[in-house]
């Protein structure tokens, strides 16, 4: 099978690419930038060229090139970032990508048409999710982007088109090509910029969980289906607990209620339109917590036999990445770092 993957050099993208290919299918991206196929496709293993269109997804006689001759298509192209300087990149973005897609790879008969949509999506406070549950009424500038993309799929559906919704939460995981949002903040957490954090929590997937998915829903003939992607619900007791095993250090932390942190959270989104450099506290983000929503994704690991990995593995193997890439200090990884450090010295001998 060919599959167009949009959003191929990003960080779901490219593990999907990797995920797809050792599947035995063929891939194309539909890519802004050539230049980025490789830097985020090596570290993955996929090291020979790989067919791709140059255009944008919002541009529909660029994703029509794209689609001859494929036969499936991966919607993962997205702006990702909670940010507040990246609303309006999300804004222009987000939902047109979808409906130029979604729509055109329908239209030529494309089967399946996987949309990667987002937890945040369906999330509503204190609520027990499924991904049948109604679309999500969240203020937050990404999650409005997600709903209105999530809606296109839905109508799309409902006239009995071949689309699959795949609802990924915080995606966790090594080799992120952009070091994108949730890189950013296990990096700052590691360097200490979180001595409080948001009571409540959300649902974290790792990477290659939501790359599994993808590829294990790749089959045509089944029609429409929707599934969350296996995860853990996280909250910052169990964040801190996880990463202080996987460091060793000591990661000082406060849980206060997410009720006092938003407003201060919503002034300094506010301030953050106007500075040059990241503050390291987004509004959307706190309110993601507060929400404190809980995903079942059992008709995922029923149906496409995925399951989640232990929580500690993927901050473990995200942290490992962080510090090899030199994101983080060999103190800041801890003994991720000095394990690393006997793993590549070379034995001592001892006489005997």
């Amino acid at each position: 099978m060919r599959v167009l993957v949009t959003g191929g050099t990003g960080f779901v993208g490219s593990h999907t690419v990797a995920a797809l290919l050792a599947a035995g299918h063929e891939v194309r991206l539909l890519v802004r930038s050539p230049a980025r196929i490789a830097p985020a496709l090596r570290p993955l293993g996929v090291t020979g060229a790989v067919d791709h269109v140059v255009g944008d997804v919002t541009d529909p006689d660029a994703v029509r090139r794209a689609l001859v001759g494929c036969t499936a298509v991966v919607h993962a192209a997205a702006v990702y970032d909670l940010d507040a300087r990246a609303h309006r990149a999300i804004e222009r973005t987000n939902e047109a990508g979808a409906a130029t897609v979604l729509r055109a790879a329908v239209a030529l008969g494309c089967d399946p048409v996987v949309h990667v949509s987002s937890f945040v999506a369906l999330m509503r406070p204190g609520a027990a999710c499924t991904p049948d549950s109604a679309l999500s009424v969240t203020p937050g500038a990404y999650a409005r982007s997600k709903v209105a993309s999530e809606a296109v799929a839905r109508d799309l559906q409902t006239e009995g088109a071949p689309v699959v919704i795949v609802h990924p939460g915080g995606v966790l995981g090594p080799h992120d090509p952009h070091s994108g949002d949730q890189a950013r903040r296990l990096r700052n957490i590691l360097r200490g910029y979180y001595p409080v954090w948001p009571g409540g929590g959300s649902h974290v997937v790792d990477v290659r969980e939501v790359a599994a998915v993808h590829a294990a829903v790749l089959a045509p003939g089944r029609g429409p289906r929707r599934y969350v992607v296996p995860g853990h619900h996280v909250d910052g007791h169990a964040m801190f607990a996880a990463l202080r095993a996987v460091t060793g250090r000591r990661l000082p932390n406060r849980v206060l209620p997410a009720s006092m942190i938003l407003p201060m959270a919503r002034a300094v989104s506010g301030v953050q339109r106007f500075v040059p450099f990241h503050l390291p506290i987004e509004y959307e983000g706190v309110l993601i917590c507060s929400y404190d929503s809980r995903f079942d994704d059992s008709r995922a690991r029923t149906e496409l036999s995925v399951e989640p990995r232990p929580l500690t593995e993927t901050y473990a193997d995200t942290v490992r990445w962080l510090y090899a890439t030199g994101q983080v200090s060999a103190r800041q990884a801890g003994a991720v770092a000095r394990a690393d450090v006997r793993r590549r010295s070379p034995r001592s001998t001892v006489d005997r």
